[in-house]
């Protein structure tokens, strides 16, 4: 079986493992010129906090891309399986990744908030697109 709608799926997929590299390959040099010793007792991300902002863009994205995708991932699986991944499913779901992926350079690169607010907000409305879709035009429930 195949959908339209999986494309952009492994499209998001692949973007975030192109920012887990980033945030690796701006991480580490930072890490290695700050002298930075790992101390397991250190509480969750206090040492990371230390980096220069623009390195942990990268890291706050990369998480940010752990948070609301999983909802993305899941209405577009069961979108797929139900046979509805075409049409409008489909287009929802490229200007979902589109944004996410234009929400990602912005974060990691210029990080002005009030750009972040707006392609996040635009990037959910295409979620509950996608929701109203798989709510109204599926046999689900």
């Amino acid at each position: 079986m195949s959908s339209p709608i999986l494309a952009p799926v492994v499209v998001l997929v692949a973007w975030t493992m192109v920012m887990w590299a980033w945030m690796y390959v701006t991480r580490i040099p930072a890490m290695q010129r700050a002298k930075m010793r790992l101390d397991p007792e250190a509480p969750r991300g206090e040492q990371m906090a230390t980096l220069p902002p623009r390195v942990r863009w990268k890291a706050d994205n990369y998480n940010h891309l752990m948070e609301q995708p999983t909802l993305f991932y899941a209405i577009a699986l069961t979108l797929a399986i139900v046979g509805h991944g075409g049409g409008w499913s489909a287009r929802l779901a490229w200007i979902y990744v589109g944004l996410r992926v234009v929400h990602s350079l912005v974060q990691a690169t210029w990080n002005k908030i009030e750009v972040r607010f707006a392609l996040f907000f635009l990037s959910s409305l295409a979620l509950v697109g996608l929701i109203v879709i798989c709510i109204s035009d599926t046999n689900i429930f």
